[in-house]
């Protein structure tokens, strides 16, 4: 077994933007959960703060590390701190371990875990972890992480001022590789368009041939799951039930599938974090319009739906509806990373008359801001802002505040800038936290 307390490697590192909220969960909790898909940057970015680190997953050892926790645990646990328990979850017992050792040493900043995936048998914990976990998320890098916005428009400026003006200019054809490479680091750090393409392609060959199966020991179809994602990629930004998703893919199957077995599939790609989900937003209306209230469907990289798709960026280039609701998907997955960081959610709004909102960024303190997603051109934009209008209005300001902004965020477009009735125009490649 080596050395329990061996010291962190650190190579060249890309800063990411959960780098600042980890140090401040570390100050105000004994230990903090970083979850996320696999590959998106998680265990890199805690060794940036780990003191000493025990890698669970490492074959040589993986072994003599379970039946150690099996035997005493708290051997496991020893070491400078903050410690890393990167893939906590293949012994779940970590969970209670390390809330029990927290509660004695009575410091915060102890421990730092990390996973991609939730752990298969969640009985084995007996504790919330509540007032001794953090909790961080982290996905694929945002265009500001990977160097691909100037950043020259604040999400947190917007919600304090709203001022805009800058130049940005990124080609059609750039913008259409940005979304099949995804955010993944591993992609980012390649030297060649097509290496880095690859990256997603891979990333989903592993999902759909062991990932999905390896999550929960639930023998899964492979092909099955190809159909699922190929079809979740077509309703990406809709609020597609569970039954046109089966009926999506029940032209190809052999066999009777039920609800029921769709929605153990997407389960299973939710558990590593593959599918992630927009909840509805509520807000106080004028009027009692009703509010549909079901999750709109996202992959959490638009590569992924790429991938599943099998789309290059040129099939995009020449596919703009497609092209329009993929940037649709890296726009959102944008938005969760800033809005992380104000300590903020992303929403989605759609009423029964059909007045949609695309994303909604919701902050703790009742600051929100309402944006509408458009690759670009004048009628799309145009398009947007009226729908953010209409919606602005129906709010009633007597019960909540008035929108902080209201933001059409465009694929391409060489300037941000405020319309005469307000509504901004924010190129995505300009944005950052």
């Amino acid at each position: 077994m080596p050395l329990i307390n061996k010291p962190v490697i650190m190579g060249e590192y890309r800063k990411r933007i959960a780098d600042k909220m980890l140090a401040e969960k570390l100050e105000a909790m004994g230990a903090v959960l970083i979850e996320g898909p696999k590959g998106c940057g998680k265990t890199t970015t805690a060794e940036q703060q780990a003191k000493s680190v025990l890698y669970m997953d490492d074959p040589q050892y993986m072994e003599q590390y379970v039946q150690m926790a099996q035997t005493d645990i708290r051997v496991l646990l020893k070491g400078a701190t903050p410690r890393l328990i990167d893939e906590w979850q293949i012994v779940p017992k970590f969970w209670d371990a390390i809330r029990f050792e927290v509660d004695h040493r009575e410091e915060d900043g102890q421990f730092m875990l990390t996973g991609s995936a939730v752990p298969p048998d969640i009985s084995k914990i007996h504790h919330t972890g509540t007032g001794r976990y953090g909790w961080l998320t982290m996905r694929p890098m945002s265009l500001w992480e990977s160097g691909d916005s100037n950043g020259t428009v604040s999400l947190g400026d917007l919600f304090r001022s709203g001022d805009v003006g800058c130049g940005c200019d990124i080609s059609l054809e750039r913008l259409a590789f940005l979304v099949c490479r995804g955010g993944w680091p591993k992609s980012i750090s390649k030297r060649s368009d097509n290496a880095a393409l690859s990256q997603a392609i891979e990333y989903y060959e592993a999902i759909v041939r062991s990932d999905i199966s390896r999550v929960d020991d639930v023998q899964r179809n492979e092909e099955r799951t190809r159909r699922l994602m190929r079809s979740y990629a077509r309703h990406q930004g809709t609020q597609a039930a569970v039954p046109v998703i089966l009926e999506d893919i029940a032209v190809n199957e052999t066999e009777n599938v039920s609800d029921m077995t769709i929605s153990s599939y997407i389960g299973a790609l939710k558990k590593i974090f593959v599918i992630e989900d927009m909840p509805a937003w509520n807000p106080n209306l004028r009027s009692k319009t009703a509010i549909r209230t079901s999750d709109t469907r996202y992959f959490v990289d638009p590569s992924v739906a790429c991938a599943a798709l099998g789309l290059g960026p040129m099939d995009l280039i020449n596919d703009l509806n497609t092209f329009g609701l993929l940037f649709e998907t890296l726009c959102v997955r944008d938005l969760r990373v800033y809005a992380d960081s104000l300590g903020g959610k992303v929403y989605h709004y759609r009423d029964k008359n059909g007045l949609e909102c695309d994303a909604v960024v919701h902050l703790r303190n009742g600051s929100y801001g309402l944006v509408e997603i458009k690759l670009g051109g004048e009628t799309l934009i145009e398009e947007g802002a009226k729908s953010l209008l209409r919606l602005s209005e129906k709010i009633d300001t007597s019960r909540m505040k008035a929108p902080a902004f209201k933001m059409v965020l465009v694929g391409i477009g060489k300037y941000a800038y405020r319309r005469a009735d307000g509504v901004l125009v924010v190129p995505v490649a300009c944005l950052k936290d």
